[in-house]
């Protein structure tokens, strides 16, 4: 991932429960038989290549005890970071004609 002009790399909450996993001797496969989640959807999340939804957020948060919102957040800032780096929606932005704002009457 590249710096996308914000002074940051984007995170991908993946990297944070990576980290965490590893920090207390989890398994990957021990995550997901707690999680009840199939070992390839955890092992997706951990590199970044899946999304954490709303529902394994909540998982997540009862077996680490890690905010369900906080990861979330994350999840929602790294979208954001990476919509804002492809080109072509760039462009049909840049196209869009913004409506007026309201007037005080």
């Amino acid at each position: 991932m590249t710096n996308l002009g914000f002074g940051f790399i984007p995170t991908h909450p993946g990297e944070v429960l990576r980290d965490e996993l590893k920090s207390r001797n989890i398994t990957q496969r021990q995550f997901a038989d707690r999680l009840g989640l199939q070992y390839s959807v955890v092992n997706e999340i951990l590199k970044g290549r899946r999304p954490v939804s709303t529902r394994t957020a909540l998982m997540v948060e009862a077996a680490l005890g890690i905010p369900a919102d906080s990861l979330l957040q994350l999840q929602l800032k790294y979208d954001l970071q990476v919509a804002k780096e492809d080109k072509s929606l760039s462009e049909r932005l840049g196209s869009i004609v913004q409506f007026p704002s309201p007037t005080m009457a």
